[in-house]
């Protein structure tokens, strides 16, 4: 069994790790987002509508790219030279040939869309696909050692430059194209910088067997990343088809919002639980209180920051984007519904690849998948709101068949597990209340800004009051770890 110590450096590295992450993505969604209020407000919907419609093909092809080696990488107990250097030659040759099958089915891409425009975009964002295989090895280098200070830091970099490119070229006025050269900037500095900082070199050679014992597990992480593909982007294909260009820009921004919250209020921890999880595979009772722990702190954060942007949606939209996305407010106020779930269900991927049995993360995303694509298909002739519950709903009626599998694995108590929201839950309910009593009696006599203000100060104080009262050991645990 592990010493003491050991478990103790473990926890805090882990504790390092998400403060670190914390850092890099709150950091980073609050620049992209000031960057994103700024284009969506010049822009308009269209723009964004095209970049979706784009980012289709080549999220698909990026699913290829990578081969699921750099979480392979990271759950691997014993580590070799080789591994890393057939990682990289095999991304950067699939990158190379994945580019230009990208190129060349632009056209057709834009004609099924009957956006012309899309093709010339299609083919300067395929770049990408050749740029990202210059840093996966590094990244996964650096997670795997739980440096997250590094990652953070050079992430936080490249999305103040790429905000600076996006902007700039929309004041220019060069419309959806500030959107392209966004993402082109932020892929080229992260080079630039993970190359600076890396000691690590690749080596011209390959292996055969090292492939291999890469591709065993990462055949079913490319497996799951496509599944993930149909899950995340059917939606927008089925909209962009039927509905056009612009009503998938309503979508689009709203999914964004939803996008931003997860990467701010679960995101944080569930990035550090793989490296974390896979280092206790081997001591299932420390897995499942890590799993507890993370779940409860989660849900600290992740159930007061979507249920609140549910009630605030109108006035975050009306301040943030102004009145030419008033559609989009329903479709936020549905998508973020689904927070209740991220908070627990964000780990349970970690649990499961962690303890090395990708193929049951394989069949699960199969089935959410299949089973999306079919709600999506069904819904989308009723608009971009009913396509948004068609995937809430699918997800909420799927939740007992992802506990099964994570009890299924490390056997954890049921209730102990769903208990870790309940004062978070109780909390944030205290705090919608107290939010939507200042809507009701305050709407008619303050403006949308003052609402936005008002509501978001008032509902953080009743929120941490109403923990202190109902869970104070939880409240002084936080205190503790923010010491």
């Amino acid at each position: 069994m592990e010493p003491p110590k050991q478990y103790s450096n473990l926890r805090q590295q882990a504790i390092k790790g998400v403060i670190w992450t914390a850092i890099d993505i709150w950091g980073r969604q609050v620049i992209s987002f000031g960057v994103f209020f700024i284009l969506a407000r010049i822009l308009g919907p269209k723009a964004f509508g095209l970049i979706a419609l784009s980012s289709l093909l080549l999220n698909l092809l990026q699913v290829f790219l990578d081969q699921g080696f750099s979480q392979a990488i990271i759950q691997r107990e014993k580590l070799e030279p080789e591994h890393l250097d057939t990682a990289f030659w095999t991304n950067l040759g699939i990158s190379g040939i994945l580019t230009i099958l990208t190129i060349a089915c632009s056209s057709l891409v834009a004609n099924l869309f009957k956006e012309p425009q899309l093709a010339s975009i299609i083919c300067w964002l395929s770049l990408n696909l050749l740029l990202n295989a210059f840093n996966s090895v590094q990244d996964t280098i650096f997670q795997r050692q739980l440096a997250f200070k590094i990652l953070a830091t050079r992430s936080l970099v490249t999305t103040v430059t790429g905000g600076v490119v996006g902007i700039t070229m929309s004041f220019m006025g060069y419309g959806v194209w500030s959107l392209v050269g966004q993402q082109l900037s932020i892929s080229l500095v992260r080079i630039l910088i993970i190359w600076k900082i890396s000691e690590w070199r690749p080596k011209f050679r390959f292996s055969p067997r090292h492939f291999k014992e890469l591709f065993s597990f990462g055949v079913n992480i490319m497996g799951i990343s496509l599944f993930n593909f149909f899950t995340r982007r059917s939606d927008d294909f089925l909209i962009g088809y039927f509905l056009g260009s612009t009503a998938l820009g309503y979508y689009t921004v709203a999914y964004r919002i939803l996008s931003i919250l997860t990467d701010l209020l679960t995101s944080v921890i569930s990035k550090v639980s793989l490296p974390t999880f896979a280092r206790l595979q081997q001591e299932p009772e420390r897995l499942k209180n890590a799993l507890y722990q993370a779940i409860e702190l989660s849900s600290l954060i992740t159930f007061p920051g979507f249920l609140a942007t549910v009630a605030l949606a109108p006035e975050i939209v009306q301040v943030v984007f102004g009145d030419k996305w008033t559609p989009s407010i329903p479709v936020i106020q549905v998508l973020n519904l689904i927070g209740i779930l991220y908070a627990y269900f964000y780990f349970n991927g970690s649990v499961i690849m962690a303890l090395g049995k990708p193929s049951w993360k394989l069949a699960l995303d199969g089935v959410q998948a299949i089973c999306n694509v079919i709600s999506f298909a069904i819904a989308v002739q009723w608009g971009i709101v009913a396509v948004a519950a068609a995937y809430v709903i699918r997800a909420y009626l799927m939740s007992p068949v992802t506990i099964w599998v994570v009890w299924k694995l490390i056997r954890i108590d049921v209730p102990t597990y769903l208990r870790q929201g309940a004062a978070p839950l109780a909390a944030t309910g205290i705090m919608l209340l107290a939010i939507f009593g200042i809507k009701y009696f305050l709407s008619h006599l303050i403006s949308y800004s003052a609402i936005l203000a008002l509501a978001t100060l008032v509902g953080l104080a009743v929120y941490v009051l109403s923990i202190f009262l109902i869970a104070p050991k939880l409240f002084w645990r936080v205190i503790n770890i923010a010491r």
